[in-house]
């Protein structure tokens, strides 16, 4: 039996969390998230795979090379959400599930986080549950590819 794999990508600052801004973002350190998603993940019969980079092009790759090997992506890329339109481009060549993902719910900041240039190539969106949202984007994203 093959395994199938959910990969979490974290963008730039989320090796921060814990540490800042944590009236936004919680007290939650990105160690405590991923392994909530991993717990999450195991029990529905799937690997995690984790990457958390401060750089676009470390991103863009690591959906490159997730093509034909990854079941479904969860991707908080943070503030790269706005404008990173490489990982746009990189998300829509990807074949499998792609859940957006928020602790914070982007429409009740500042008017220019209501744009998101991964929600269009994405196939759902967990935003503003907090540390609990980790977990529920990999069940949406297992729940997505067992309906496939």
């Amino acid at each position: 039996m093959t395994t199938r794999t959910v990969l979490l990508l974290s963008g730039p600052n989320l090796n921060l969390l814990g540490e800042r801004e944590p009236e936004v973002y919680g007290r939650t350190t990105l160690a405590e998230l991923v392994d909530a998603a991993t717990a999450a993940a195991s029990e529905l019969g799937f690997d995690l795979e984790h990457l958390q980079s401060n750089h676009e092009g470390e991103l863009v790759d690591a959906i490159h090379a997730a093509r034909g090997r990854i079941d479904a992506l969860v991707v908080n890329a943070g503030a790269l959400t706005h404008y990173g339109w490489s990982l746009h481009d990189a998300l829509a060549a990807f074949d499998g599930v792609v859940v957006e993902l928020h602790l914070s719910n982007p429409q009740r900041r500042e008017s220019w986080r209501s744009t998101s240039v991964v929600a269009p190539v994405a196939d759902g969106v967990v935003a503003g549950f907090g540390a609990a949202g980790y977990p529920m984007a990999v069940r949406a994203a297992v729940g997505l590819l067992d309906a496939r």
